[in-house]
């Protein structure tokens, strides 16, 4: 289950459906990679083809990423099987 965010219109758009704080055009994969998350009691939940989980590094180590497009990624950490200080970027 998810429990924290750090990006407000990520949170803003698993919440309420609003694409304020978002790019519109990452809403659908944005919302498939939510809801799997919020199923997932850990990272290898996150593992689906095409997702390109991957482990972060140096101030991120602890961290997962999924791709969402292009070089916008999704954040995300576990404590115990909740999904915590999940955010959305663009890494370059």
């Amino acid at each position: 289950m998810i429990k924290s965010f750090n990006h407000k219109g990520l949170q803003a758009f698993f919440e309420r459906g609003t694409k304020a704080g978002i790019r519109p055009d990452h809403a659908p994969k944005l919302g498939r990679l939510l809801a799997k998350l919020d199923a997932s009691a850990g990272a290898p939940d996150m593992n689906v083809p095409g997702w390109g989980l991957h482990p972060l590094s140096e101030d991120l180590k602890g961290h997962w990423a999924v791709s969402v497009n292009g070089n916008w990624r999704m954040t995300f950490t576990f404590e115990g099987t909740d999904a915590v200080l999940v955010d959305y970027m663009d890494y370059h």
